[in-house]
């Protein structure tokens, strides 16, 4: 008993970028690596006794966390070439992370002076 129907094969998903995703070009990969590095030597000299922002030590701080972030989940994660709706959550939750993690640290900086060590 033979058919001559066409034997059903799994095949893998094909996606808008094509079967292997999206590829971003070194150019691309190197600038964002370079403001990484950037970000990162900015977030140094700001922990440095000869800048001191006073209380927007910890805002600064977060801030610039949150762009490092937002950066690497967007370009090194390819999250910025998926569904526009999932960048924008997801850099969303990274700032009310940031705000509530300040919040904290403003409160927690709030009270320190009644802590005695000792």
């Amino acid at each position: 008993m033979s058919t001559d129907a066409p034997a059903l094969e799994a095949q893998p998903p094909v996606h808008e970028h094509g079967p292997m995703g999206h590829v971003v070009s070194p150019a691309v990969l190197l600038a964002v690596f370079a403001v990484l590095v950037l970000l990162t030597l900015i977030t140094v000299a700001a922990a440095t006794p000869r800048l001191d922002f006073g209380p927007w030590n910890v805002w600064i701080a977060l801030g610039i966390a949150t762009i490092k972030a937002s950066l690497v989940a967007l370009y090194f994660m390819h999250l910025r070439y998926d569904n526009p709706f999932y960048g924008l959550l997801f850099v969303t939750a990274l700032l009310f992370l940031a705000v509530l993690l300040g919040l904290v640290l403003l409160d927690v900086s709030g009270y320190q002076g009644d802590i005695q060590t000792g």
